[in-house]
């Protein structure tokens, strides 16, 4: 086996060994860009998972004890003596759940995660499952080590444990994720010879649904087509190229492999032709009306093919053409079909009652949009965040303040709904133009009290509010906590208050915000010295 990992990872994937004791990580991965479509929509809501799934790792749970370990090693991780002195002198002992929780804590510091897994090989009795072999694959993956995935992989058996497909697909999917296509169908290609098991459609459904996912759809078609005799295609595995052409624009292709799929003996569902409209309507120009016109004729074919097949359009089918209407600012056309829904028996969901009440809003038909949201809340659906926010912000563009503080203190004393930290920030934004510093205060503790946010949105908004009015001191104790947090501030944010300070003489509250600065610049690393500021002249 060793001499088949020599192969794999030296003519494979041309990266050298490296020993776990010395490995450094190299950085996150890219992250994945999701797909376009919402999550009433997601082709995973419809699509039964694979056998084997990725998905199905170990959860994070509250734990004291995992909390306890992983924060002792964090802070007293010292890359020049072993971990093990660290572990022992406070006489822990790792059960396997303890193992599992620390190690999801430990999640974005992999060197670290690694150096304690090691340890726990080393004791008596290793508290290790194929779980966490899986958990540490997919830590190490996500920083591109695959040699050291592989390495872990292979000495497995060492423990009496074997890989399972559910080991190679988490692979897979970071090889994926990374774009390296190629070395991800060569590990799945892999999963015969090293799990001792034949891959399954599940396993081949996932292939192609992560390729989709992450743009590859030329590939995943490609290899969809050389290897569909070895595994019976299904509605599935078409629904899922027809998904991944949609995401890059191709509605001609995703039209063809539909006509294929029928033309196989292959009958598509509802979630086949609801990923199709979604594909013609989500990013579908809609200016001039031309263009709007085209793309509602799209989708009426859309909806005249399912009918014809005798597939009923669902409430997803509903709220993709509401969406339409709604970035098209046609609300009478939205409540219409609004109307049609019901009237089919159809029960409109939170996300679609939120595409109408936007369109309302966005139009200027206020008082029509709170009367669906009475009607909403009549229905038993419950309005989400993303509801009352299309409300704040029409206020924010009418300036109405009573109508915005109204309609936020009866969401606070009536418990109708959890402002998210986008609902803040909006208030935040609207408070701060309008010079109303006692309101904004009073919103700014309310979340920092729901333990919503702020994040680092809400900082930077909030000290180039009180920049832009001169008000540095506040400016100066917001930036100074939103570093202790650990929040990197953007370059412009530094900027900006340097030249304000400097401007006011307050040569000395730079001074010290500086030297405060240069305390918390371990915290971020290399990203912090890109900021070096120059010297500036008034």
């Amino acid at each position: 086996m060793g001499s088949r990992y020599r192969w794999f990872t030296e003519k494979k994937l041309g990266f050298g060994l490296l020993k776990l004791r010395l490995w450094q990580p190299t950085g996150e991965s890219a992250s994945a860009v999701g797909p376009t479509i919402t999550a009433a929509t997601r082709l995973h809501s419809f699509c039964s998972l694979p056998s084997s799934d990725p998905n199905d790792l170990p959860k994070l749970e509250p734990s004291n004890d995992a909390d306890s370990v992983a924060k002792l090693l964090l802070h007293h991780h010292n890359p020049f003596h072993a971990m093990e002195s660290s572990l022992q002198l406070h006489g822990i002992s790792l059960s396997r759940d303890l193992l599992h929780q620390t190690l999801l804590r430990l999640k974005h510091n992999s060197k670290i995660a690694l150096a304690l897994f090691h340890y726990a090989k080393q004791l008596p009795n290793p508290p290790l499952t194929s779980a966490s072999y899986n958990l540490l694959v997919d830590i190490v993956a996500k920083v591109r080590q695959y040699d050291v995935a592989w390495q872990l992989i292979l000495e497995m058996e060492s423990f009496g444990l074997a890989p399972t497909s559910t080991t190679f697909l988490i692979l897979i999917r970071r090889l994926i994720s990374a774009g390296l296509t190629r070395q991800a169908i060569r590990a799945f290609d892999d999963i015969e010879t090293l799990v001792g098991t034949k891959t399954t459609s599940g396993d081949f459904h996932f292939l192609l649904d992560t390729l989709c996912k992450y743009g590859y759809v030329r590939v995943a078609a490609e290899v969809f087509n050389k290897r569909r005799n070895g595994f019976r295609p299904d509605v599935k595995m078409y629904t899922v190229l027809v998904y991944g052409w949609c995401k890059i624009g191709r509605i001609d292709m995703a039209e063809r492999f539909l006509r294929d799929m029928v033309e196989r003996g292959i009958e598509p569902n509802v979630v086949t032709y609801n990923v199709l409209l979604n594909g013609i309507c989500r990013h579908a120009s809609l200016h001039p009306e031309e263009r709007f016109q085209r793309t509602i004729r799209d989708a009426e074919k859309v909806f005249d093919e399912m009918r014809s097949r005798g597939i009923e359009p669902d409430v997803t089918s509903f709220s993709i053409a509401l969406h339409v209407y709604s970035r098209a600012h046609k609300p009478q056309l939205s409540l219409d079909k609004l109307k049609e829904m019901r009237e089919k028996g159809i029960c409109p969901t939170v996300a679609t009652y939120t595409s109408v009440v936007k369109c309302l809003c966005s139009c200027g038909r206020l008082e029509d949009a709170e009367e669906l949201l009475y009607e909403m809340i009549g229905d038993g659906i419950s309005p989400s965040a993303a509801t009352y926010n299309c409300f704040f912000k029409e206020f924010r563009g009418r300036k109405d303040v009573e109508g915005a503080l109204k309609l936020y203190r009866k969401m606070k004393e009536e418990n109708l709904c959890m402002p998210s930290v986008h609902t803040y920030n909006v208030l935040v934004g609207m408070f701060l133009n309008l010079n109303r510093s006692e309101i904004v205060r009073e919103i700014w503790n309310d979340m920092k009290e729901s333990g919503t946010g702020p994040d680092l949105d809400s900082y930077t908004m909030l000290i180039h509010g009180l920049c832009e009015k001169q008000k540095w001191r506040e400016a100066c104790q917001f930036f100074v906590e939103m570093i202790e947090k650990g929040f990197l501030p953007q370059k412009i944010t530094f900027e900006t208050l340097y030249r304000g300070l400097i401007q006011s003489d307050m040569l000395r509250t730079w001074r010290r915000l500086k030297k405060k600065l240069d305390q918390e610049s371990i915290t971020f690393g290399s990203e912090f010295q890109s900021y070096q500021l120059k010297p500036y002249r008034r």
